[in-house]
């Protein structure tokens, strides 16, 4: 897991330096492709105009949360209307009251959890709060879902900030991303590698999960953030985890399992979860269904997987 540890604050020190303002990306992180037509040093031929490629959404601050021991995001479905209560999604293993066991889900528990919602700069634009964890859980998935005392409404008036929009289709391999950390106010940014049939973790297991290129090297404190496609500007993952030591399936060295059972260890490689799937579990008024047709995530009371 991706929780602030002494080994992550070490990590932050001696890269401080390459991080002033806390936008960088890491050495060797995905770019752009450079679109522009080189200049031709011979006759002209008329050829026809080449096909505009997609543009990159401007990647910023706006909208992601810093916790007390995390990062997470204001997030928004496309079915949330503006008058909604507004939603903060980080990590499952960043519940204040500890982390989940394998096939324990936590739903409407009451919560003040306050988190503190940065603008595009990553300055501080004030503090939201909770008035309950509307879901929680790591199995399957890593996530925390928690409702608000404030409106998308509220939030935009009062702060300036618009929610992070949830995607609601399955991420791609190859992908721009970026994972946005309001805990460090850092950004990494790489591509998506492959696909995890199943992530082992301790006693956790986490289906379909995202593979960073070696680029997105999070550390501790990053549990929760976004991650952000470049071409949509829209929420696909949530970041949680990477193998750090070279373990085998151990808490804070998850292993990948594939259709075979086959385990691959990638020491260094960090993971996140999909998130597309919770745009499933959402009613009217942003309110949880874990009933509502097509709606995968684990329920109460489903026990160990």
């Amino acid at each position: 897991m991706k929780k602030p540890l002494v080994g992550a604050l070490i990590t932050a020190v001696l890269g401080a330096a390459a991080l002033v303002g806390g936008t960088a990306g890491p050495a060797g992180a995905a770019q752009v492709p450079d679109t522009r037509a080189t200049q031709a040093r011979t006759a002209p031929v008329e050829r026809a105009a080449p096909a505009a490629a997609p543009r990159a959404k401007a990647i910023t601050y706006a909208g992601t949360v810093a916790l007390s021991n995390c990062s997470g995001s204001v997030i928004r479905l496309p079915s949330s209307a503006d008058n909604d209560p507004a939603l903060v999604m980080s990590n499952g293993h960043c519940l204040t009251e500890g982390m989940p066991g394998a096939g324990e889900v936590l739903v409407d528990r009451p919560s003040t959890r306050s988190f503190t919602l940065l603008n595009a700069n990553a300055g501080n634009a004030g503090t939201v709060r909770a008035t309950k964890l509307a879901y929680g859980t790591m199995t399957d998935t890593d996530v925390s879902l928690y409702q608000l005392s404030s409106t998308y409404a509220q939030i935009q008036q009062r702060y300036g900030i618009k929610a992070l929009e949830l995607a609601a289709t399955h991420p791609a391999k190859g992908a721009a991303i970026s994972v946005v950390s309001g805990y460090w106010k850092r950004t990494y940014t790489c591509a998506i590698d492959g696909f995890v049939h199943r992530l082992k973790e301790g006693e956790w297991t986490w289906k379909d999960s995202v593979r960073y290129t070696p680029a997105c090297k999070t550390i501790g404190g990053t549990s929760g953030s976004p991650v952000i496609d470049h071409t949509t500007g829209k929420v696909t993952a949530i970041n949680n985890t990477g193998n750090e030591d070279g373990g085998r399936c151990t808490v804070n060295n998850p292993c990948e399992v594939d259709e075979n059972g086959t385990v691959t260890v990638r020491q260094g490689i960090n993971y996140a979860q999909e998130t597309y799937y919770i745009t499933k579990c959402f009613g009217v008024g942003n309110k949880l269904d874990l009933y509502k047709d097509g709606c995968q995530l684990p329920k109460p009371g489903a026990g160990r997987r």
